[in-house]
């Protein structure tokens, strides 16, 4: 077994959590907003923190991630988290146009 230093261990782990809270914010907002064959009449409050909880997790470990490769230049993480950083956001951005 390879052992790793700290710094690349955080960078695997941050992400790895990242990609499964983007997955996550995903599935919540496809399973609420797109798959139900009728809208809901009244947006569910508490799916709408959950999603903003999960965004701002998500926007702190990309951020971290970010930081922390570039401190010990590592292009393969920074390549990964900057990509990651702009797919989050056009997610987010593509989500506000559809719903408002």
């Amino acid at each position: 077994m390879l052992i790793r230093s700290g710094k690349i261990q955080f960078l695997f782990w941050s992400a790895f959590f990242s990609v499964m809270i983007y997955l996550w914010l995903l599935w919540i907002g496809v399973s609420t907003f797109v798959i139900p064959d009728e809208m809901p009449l009244h947006i569910p409050q508490n799916l709408v923190i959950l999603l903003f909880i999960l965004y701002a997790m998500l926007i702190v470990l990309i951020l971290a991630g970010t930081f922390v490769s570039t401190m010990i230049d590592n292009r393969y993480y920074r390549n990964f988290f900057g990509g990651f950083l702009i797919l989050s956001f056009a997610t987010f951005l593509v989500a506000k146009g559809m719903f408002g």
